[in-house]
């Protein structure tokens, strides 16, 4: 994408969204009080993070398309990363201080486009992988996939078998570049890349392998250009970026993610469009801080806390 036509997004994509109106605003009626505990209702505390804290750059320069970041379920000091499409089907392990520590290749996948990935556990405990192959520029592709595997320890050439969920739209083709997934109701989201507002989708993880699954429509997102999200451990707080802008949403409930993410977000202050390209985002497991990272070669880490 050009630098003109990029900035040009971004712009559009910092006036769409609202400005921050808390966790509560949206669809309900009005004097009805949100249901579930206070800390529920409270106002994200990422949403007041101001600063951005520069960890260091990812040391491998053949890492020059990063489009996906997550925490790792194995060692809170470690993420998982994906690039998009021309690159190999793996996920790449790394420090928080850019350290390159392994790269697995994913057993059975392929990369058409992948745009994401998020991490969660299975029923056992046991934690798990899930790469987004999502991205859909031309709106072509009738159906995308989800790969599920075993999250891969460092130095581990390859993954075990991956499972491939197919997944359709009930509307026809959208490109995206943000998967969720959604510890509570065991579902995983994926959200369109619009220029002016986009819309969420959601779908089981319990299909067997190689099945095929209509995504079912979720309302509208109030927030243009994403690119990139994630949920907390506890599925309470998510997070989404554009270029320019960090939203975030406190969950009611175990609410379907697509209504949480149908109200307004409240915004962190600090601006993402100083990172460039950026279409990378991982939350903290206790979803108060967030690790984002730009694409091209040796790309830099930044923690807004």
């Amino acid at each position: 994408m050009g630098r003109v036509r990029r900035a040009a997004i971004v712009a559009i994509a910092a006036t769409t969204l609202p400005a921050c109106g808390g966790s509560d605003t949206g669809p309900s009626s009005p004097g009805r009080t949100a249901p579930g505990p206070s800390a529920e209702r409270a106002r994200p505390v990422l949403c007041d993070a101001t600063t951005a804290r520069s960890l260091g750059r990812v040391d491998d320069p053949t890492v020059d398309e990063l489009s996906g970041l997550a925490r790792s379920g194995r060692d809170h000091d470690s993420l998982l990363a994906v690039e998009d499409s021309g690159n190999a089907a793996g996920v790449t392990l790394l420090r928080r201080d850019g350290r390159v520590t392994g790269f697995a290749r994913v057993t059975g996948a392929q990369n058409v486009d992948w745009e994401d990935l998020a991490t969660g556990t299975r029923a056992d405990g046991a934690p798990e992988v899930y790469v987004a192959d999502i991205g859909d520029n031309e709106k072509r592709r009738s159906d995308v996939q989800i790969y599920v595997v075993a999250e891969p320890r460092p130095g581990a050439a390859a993954t075990a078998p991956a499972r491939r969920l197919n997944l359709r739209y009930p509307d026809g083709a959208h490109d995206a570049e943000t998967l969720l997934f959604d510890p509570i109701r065991r579902e995983v989201i994926i959200v369109t890349k619009d220029l002016i507002g986009a819309r969420s989708y959601r779908a089981g993880t319990g299909d067997a392998p190689g099945s095929s699954a209509e995504l079912r429509r979720g309302p509208a997102v109030p927030l243009g250009v994403v690119t990139a999200g994630d949920v907390s451990a506890d599925g309470r707080t998510v997070a989404l970026r554009s270029y320019g802008t960090l939203a975030v949403w406190r969950r009611r409930g175990s609410e379907p993610l697509t209504q949480t993410l149908a109200r307004s977000p409240c915004r962190a202050p600090a601006s993402l469009a100083p990172e460039g390209q950026g279409e990378a985002l991982a939350l903290a497991a206790d979803g108060r801080s967030a690790i984002t990272a730009p694409e091209g070669s040796r790309p830099l880490l930044r923690r807004y806390r």
